[in-house]
């Protein structure tokens, strides 16, 4: 009896394994688009945030670089001619409300609103607290300003070097010069900030009677890095 069981048992586990490389013949390719999907799905989701946080953070250097002109009309012409979509229209507008020249305290309020606004990305709401910080100037105790500057002068904040660059500004303020000439020449030699706050700091550390550092190439922080 058992030979024919043992037969009877390989015959019904070939017609199994038969079934099932069937099964996987026929329904197999379901498998492999899930899981393409779910692997095609995450790179595109990273690839949006990449590609909408460096859309955002051209959008704001692009504002505060118009900001920082002289005129009024400008300072309007050049907002104006900012690409923009989505809440960085709502934000241009803003910022074309609370320009110096309009009413300081709405302008004020308005940034305040903005800074507070959880619905809106991080960017906008720094950039936001940045301007607020400029705008106010004096009429703003230096304390609160450098507590709101220290808030987006970490590292990872689209702002980090423009806060920075303020927070020595407010040491020049403060009567601070050697601090401020120190944080401005630390500033000349990191890698993150733009090269025309490199030439602001190196301006105004010789205007304090300091020496500018020589910028770090970026191939000794490379080097270091790698180290």
């Amino acid at each position: 009896m058992s030979n024919p069981d043992s037969f009877i048992s390989e015959v019904t586990e070939e017609v199994r394994r038969d079934r099932l490389y069937a099964m996987f013949r026929k329904y197999g390719w379901i498998g492999v688009v899930i899981v393409l999907g779910v692997v095609g799905g995450a790179a595109y989701t990273e690839w949006t945030k990449a590609r909408d946080s460096a859309r955002a953070q051209s959008f704001g250097d692009a504002m505060l670089d118009a900001v920082d002109l002289g005129a009024p009309e400008d300072r309007a012409q050049a907002m104006a001619a900012i690409p923009a979509d989505g809440g960085q229209i709502a934000l241009k507008d803003l910022l074309l409300a609370t320009d110096a020249g309009s009413d300081k305290a709405a302008a004020l309020a308005a940034l305040d609103k903005l800074a507070a606004d959880q619905s809106q990305p991080q960017v906008y709401r720094d950039l936001a607290v940045l301007r607020r910080v400029m705008l106010a100037g004096k009429d703003q105790p230096i304390a609160d300003r450098r507590a709101a500057l220290e808030s987006i002068a970490v590292p990872g904040r689209a702002f980090r070097t423009l806060a920075a660059e303020q927070l020595a500004y407010l040491l020049i303020e403060d009567g601070k010069k050697d601090d401020a000439i120190a944080a401005l020449a630390a500033l000349m030699q990191d890698q993150d900030a733009p090269g025309g706050l490199r030439q602001r700091a190196g301006q105004m550390i010789t205007a304090l009677g300091g020496t500018p550092p020589e910028a770090k190439p970026a191939a000794d922080t490379a080097a270091v890095d790698a180290g």
